[in-house]
């Protein structure tokens, strides 16, 4: 069977500053949140690699984007650093940063490929983090005149902008599950975090529709679907609020330009809800996006809990569910994460049956695996793994833009295997390989069949 998706499709891949650039103390730029960890606790990262280790985009742009062009990309995200656009987080713009970004804005452009710019990509500026970061109303009108900055210097080329990159992801390991500076754990103080996270988006894009440059900005969220153990009610109760707390915190207010009532009652109750100021409803109601962009890697299997909550524990999502492993389930061994390739259709479908079925594309989905090299055979990396993994999100894909979804393109993370925040080269998700002691960028056998996917707009299906 061939499997055609629609014409002018995106097809490309994603990737952020943080992981990318390298140089993250150099050429004006100030240190983010991940450059202060790394000095405080460098054992929490794997093998004590650091953000500055990262895959020299900023030193090889050029060539990188020479890749894109000959994996037939037509579009490709990336992000621009706040501490390297504006070092002190408001204020003094560095003209480095201007520099290099034009550089790759004007590169892509020229290669006919159009850019994708995110503005946050989890590297809130240490300067912005002393001031409280997300907690503090201040960083969010920080935030606001930043994005101001990006749309006055590149919106006359950049016609795809997105606010935030996984917003969920700061808030449970920031201030929920300790596995992101500032290692807080404390449920109201997350809840903060994630509504001005969203008041900082509401303001970006009240703002970018105010200038009317003929494009468009969204958001990139991480949906995960939330899948009950059974259609017992205490089940279907618990993965309903899984799905409240993780996608629809953000996936509402998103589409809908405002919160569940279910979340907002559950959190009064419990004495969880954070601070609102006069206006922030009519501002949230501004912030609904043009285009949204999904990241899908794995489900979310729930199940009630089985045993009561200790009263005296921070008050904690997993207060109301527990995670349920299912047996028989497809695992990617490596990142310890399921592979349920029908996810992706269910969530166009919820979109669709939902949410008035808007405009959105497939922001990221990818595959780490561990030490690759063991797949060498004269000098490719043959990763027939990764090309099955993709093939066969992209037929669900298929069935859900058949049926009537408005998803508008596909990329895959990553382009080159870049730097993981606490997992450092760890696993490895590139359609390109990097060798870290040469720095030599080699196509995967991934990469060959991603370059003929994207010449004829589909591929056919092997079995």
């Amino acid at each position: 069977m061939k499997y055609v998706f629609p014409e002018n499709f995106w097809w490309g891949s994603a990737s952020s500053a943080p992981q990318t650039e390298g140089e993250t103390l150099s050429f004006g730029k100030s240190a983010t949140i991940w450059d202060q960890w790394y000095k405080e606790q460098p054992t929490r990262f794997h093998n004590g690699v650091g953000p500055a280790e990262t895959s020299t985009f900023y030193k090889n742009w050029k060539q990188d984007i020479a890749l894109l062009k000959e994996l037939n990309h037509n579009t490709f995200r990336t992000s621009i650093s706040w501490a390297r656009l504006i070092p002190e987080g408001r204020g003094a713009v560095n003209q480095e940063a201007v520099t290099f970004y034009n550089q790759v804005i004007d590169e892509l452009v020229a290669q006919g490929i159009k850019p994708f710019i995110n503005l946050f990509h989890f590297d809130m500026p240490m300067v912005m983090q002393q001031q409280g970061g997300w907690e503090n109303r201040d960083v969010v009108t920080a935030y606001a005149e930043f994005a101001n900055v990006c749309f006055e210097l590149f919106g006359d080329r950049v016609k795809h902008w997105f606010t935030f990159n996984e917003p969920v992801v700061p808030v449970e390991g920031g201030y929920l599950y300790d596995f992101h500076y500032p290692n807080v754990v404390d449920f109201k103080r997350a809840a903060t975090v994630a509504y001005h996270t969203m008041i900082a988006h509401s303001l970006a894009v009240k703002a970018y529709h105010q200038r009317n440059d003929g494009g468009e900005i969204g958001i990139i969220l991480n949906l995960t679907p939330s899948y009950p153990r059974s259609q017992n009610p205490a089940d279907v109760k618990a993965a309903n609020i899984a799905d409240l707390m993780f996608n629809r915190s953000f996936l509402d207010p998103a589409l809908r330009g405002e919160y569940p009532q279910e979340l907002v009652a559950l959190l009064k109750e419990h004495g969880q809800l954070p601070e609102c100021q006069a206006g922030d409803k009519e501002l949230l109601a501004a912030g609904v996006v043009d285009l949204l962009g999904i990241n899908y890697y794995q489900p979310r299997r729930i199940k009630c809990r089985d045993s009561l909550v200790n009263p005296d524990s921070p008050f904690m999502p997993e207060w109301f569910f527990e995670a349920y492993e299912m047996p028989g389930r497809k695992m990617n061994p490596y990142r310890g994460w399921e592979i349920y390739e029908q996810g992706i259709y269910d969530i166009l479908t919820n979109l669709r049956e939902n949410y008035g079925n808007p405009n959105c594309y497939i922001s990221e989905n990818g595959m780490g695996v561990e030490n690759e090299q063991r797949f060498d055979e004269n000098g490719q990396i043959q990763d027939d793994y990764r090309i099955d993994f993709v093939r066969d999100h992209l037929k669900w894909l298929h069935k859900g833009i058949s049926e009537g979804s408005n998803c508008l393109g596909y990329h895959m993370w990553t382009f080159i295997d870049n730097w993981s925040w606490c997992n450092a080269y760890k696993n490895r998700y590139g359609f390109v390989s990097l060798n870290l002691e040469t720095q030599q960028r080699t196509i995967k056998k991934s990469g060959e069949w991603y370059k003929a996917t994207s010449a004829e707009n589909g591929f056919n299906d092997r079995t």
